[in-house]
């Protein structure tokens, strides 16, 4: 029976669900065929082999894709479950993510949340010690509460208590996956899911049914880090999967944090190893925003032409926020709550990216201030 043409959502669907090819292989083939993911489909042989990476077996695989991926059952799943599947051409996928050198295509995506301000991802070690815990929980529940988008694996120790301190904070969190999103691992954090997808994002590239295995661990930390500004290690041992991601984010070109511990502590070596090695090392959360917006500002000061530019643009928030501090106003959170009408996770995130902006100054009475033009 003769199969129907693919649309172009299911065509990246198939593609991102097909064993043995890439996300660089994908990419080269997205880039031969000029984005079109149907054509691929319909390509004759040679013309596949001519990609760099491309052999008889992808060929044979994505001539017979139907073998390999059930994309009826895959769309009823997405369905019932509530998830869709977001490409890479799409305004809701992380705008960072679409930098790093191997992207997925696509992304399966649970909640209404979309990645579009701060973020700053938080790894370690699954068997943390308490003083692990206690810093993940602390750094996860301040940066959230500070603007911050929390991201992590959702595996069981540090990444579980940066999720639960972002959620403590009311502020935003999303957890990334390493299997597929019918399979909940661990299986104790199948409520934390659900609350993380209430408000945040669970995502992963991986199609229903693919269990986790050490080849799906490595390709989530690289769009854990691939997806934000900074990752902070707080735990992790020499060959711990928290240095596979400090190593993602490097090349990313991301900014590496380091909690350091006690040096006759496993889980601590990995970290102070990391700070030998450059990472800054993280004391407070407040150095997180303090390293950012520092970068933030340099990168803001001139063009690539040297020239200065007239401001940073400004989300409809941020201007509503900078207007009410006209004439010297000096506000603290229950007043800009009562004069914007925002919740106070929109008013601490927006605050955070004029403070990022060196527009809007956080005194130490906890009052806001601005130093800048509107």
């Amino acid at each position: 029976m003769p199969i129907s043409p693919l649309s172009r959502k299911q065509a990246f669907l198939v593609l991102n669900g097909l064993p043995e090819i890439g996300p660089v292989t994908l990419r080269r083939l997205m880039d031969a065929f000029n984005g079109d993911p149907v054509s691929i489909f319909t390509a004759p042989a040679n013309r596949l082999r001519s990609v760099r990476g491309v052999g008889q077996k992808i060929v044979n695989t994505l001539r017979g894709w139907e073998n390999h991926f059930n994309l009826q059952k895959q769309c009823e799943r997405m369905e019932r479950s509530g998830i869709r599947f977001v490409v890479a051409e799409s305004d809701r996928y992380p705008p960072l993510l679409k930098e790093i050198y191997d992207p997925p295509i696509g992304l399966y995506w649970r909640g209404d949340y979309t990645l579009d301000g701060p973020a700053v991802a938080i790894v370690g070690s699954r068997t943390t010690t308490v003083y692990g815990r206690r810093m993940a929980r602390k750094l996860g529940r301040e940066l959230a509460g500070s603007g911050f988008c929390v991201v992590s694996g959702g595996a069981r120790g540090v990444d579980t208590e940066a999720h639960k301190g972002a959620l403590e904070a009311e502020g935003k969190t999303v957890s990334v996956m390493g299997c597929g999103m019918d399979i909940v691992y661990p299986p104790e954090n199948f409520e934390l899911y659900n609350r993380i997808a209430r408000t945040g994002a669970v995502l992963s590239e991986f199609p229903f049914g693919r269990r986790a295995d050490r080849q799906t661990f490595p390709m989530r930390n690289r769009i854990i880090s691939g997806m934000c500004q900074a990752l902070v290690v707080v735990e992790s041992n020499l060959s711990g999967g928290s240095m596979i991601s400090a190593r993602f984010a490097a090349e990313q070109d991301r900014t590496v944090f380091a909690i350091p511990g006690r040096i006759d502590q496993a889980t601590s070596r990995g970290c102070h190893q990391l700070i030998r090695e450059g990472a800054i090392l993280l004391s407070k959360p407040s150095d997180v925003a303090e390293e950012l917006g520092y970068l933030i500002g340099n990168s803001q000061t001139s063009d690539a032409t040297g020239a200065t530019p007239t401001g940073p643009e400004l989300s409809q928030d941020e201007r509503l926020i900078l207007g009410h501090f006209q004439g010297g106003e000096i506000l603290d959170m229950d007043r800009l709550i009562d004069l914007t009408g925002k919740t106070s996770p929109e008013l601490a995130s927006a605050l955070m990216l004029l403070e990022l902006k060196h527009l809007v100054v956080k005194r130490f009475d906890g009052t806001f201030e601005a130093i800048g033009e509107g």
